[in-house]
């Protein structure tokens, strides 16, 4: 069976006895009270949640597998994702770092990407949905009006609602300078899109009742190349000026496309046919607000990595002190046993130490 327990001892080995952490923080005003009990607090819970809620969903999610019901274009994520988001929302985990004016707990990012370390080691289908939610809320943190700030940012710190970067198109792959989708100035100060972008995770799901995604997109006067760039706010569900959703807005899901190893999450082909967005930012300025939700997906893809990587060794350990063959070259190891363990192996025990 997959084994996974939270390596609390080495991320407080690293923040404390190697970084100091706590010592560098009271250098920064808004986080000076911020001490190593309750860093370790936050983790130690994080862990748990990590383990028990999230990492058992592994086996559902590679199975089922996210379904796309062709004639709504609603997406299902697999069995337990939706009640884990629920508790993910209901124990406030999605504020721990985001900013207290807008219902955050204010606590350092380097916590929440210790926290996001667990997360992705248990399972990274399931972390995805919300992981894209900081990459939205830094992006329009940094470049939203007051109003676009105070009718979304709420709702992405809590986690009612989640987040998605829209850039990629099937001809332009990271070539955004190719981008087509359309945005077509209105009346009302709003504009309507149409287009499509490709490899959209978390575009499409149940786990939330909202999803704001940021759309990468040319207004008409646009000059050609990534100069002409614009960035939109287009949420599934159009949203009054109180907060309240309104009509489903003409963007969806039109495919899912199905990735080794993340399963469990909708990775999204998504239709924007005259959907409803507001523009982000300065007119052709768009890829420079968007770099700030792209650098955050940057630092969660590193994440994903060293929580892969964490979670992989475990297991990888685990094998080597249970599976047994041959035995060992200095001698009987495992004596009531008819092979000794491979962990005894020093072709093994040099993989193990490199990874």
């Amino acid at each position: 069976m997959p084994v996974y327990n939270p390596p609390l001892r080495d991320m407080q080995f690293v923040l404390h006895e190697l970084l100091n952490v706590s010592a560098e923080l009271k250098a920064l005003p808004k986080h000076a009270d911020t001490d190593a009990d309750t860093i370790n607090a936050v983790l130690d819970e994080g862990g748990k949640f990590a383990a028990e809620v999230v990492f058992p969903l592994n086996i559902s999610g590679d199975t089922q597998g996210c379904q796309l019901n062709r004639d709504t274009h609603e997406v299902k994520a697999p069995d337990g994702f939706k009640a884990a988001y629920e508790r993910y929302v209901a124990g406030g985990w999605p504020s721990l770092s985001c900013d207290p004016d807008f219902g955050g707990q204010g606590l350092p990012f380097v916590v929440n990407q210790c926290f996001y370390e667990m997360l992705n080691s248990s399972n990274q289908a399931w972390t995805m949905y919300p992981g894209l939610s900081h990459g939205a809320y830094e992006c329009l943190h940094a470049h939203g009006t007051p109003e676009q700030k105070a009718l979304y940012l709420p709702k992405l710190t809590s986690g009612e609602w989640t987040g998605t970067m829209c850039l990629t198109e099937p001809h332009c792959g990271t070539d955004l300078g190719l981008l087509r989708t359309k945005a077509e100035p209105q009346a009302d100060g709003t504009y309507k899109l149409s287009g499509q972008k490709i490899f959209i995770s978390a575009g499409e799901h149940d786990l939330a009742p909202n999803i704001v995604h940021l759309v990468l997109a040319r207004l008409p006067d646009a000059p050609p190349g990534s100069k002409g760039i614009s960035l939109f706010i287009v949420p599934k569900f159009n949203v009054a000026a109180d907060g309240s959703m309104g009509a489903r807005n003409g963007i969806y899901c039109g495919g899912l496309e199905h990735k080794m190893g993340i399963h469990g999450n909708a990775t999204c082909q998504m239709v924007l046919d005259e959907a409803v967005g507001t523009l982000v930012g300065q007119p052709h300025k768009g890829l420079a607000a968007m770099f700030v939700m792209m650098n955050a997906a940057r630092l969660g893809v590193g994440n994903q990595s060293l929580g892969l990587t964490e979670v992989a060794y475990q297991n990888a350990l685990a094998y080597a002190k249970d599976r047994v063959q041959m035995r060992s070259l200095t001698g009987v190891k495992a004596p009531g046993k008819p092979a000794d363990p491979i962990i005894v192996h020093p072709d093994v025990r040099r993989m193990l130490m490199t990874a």
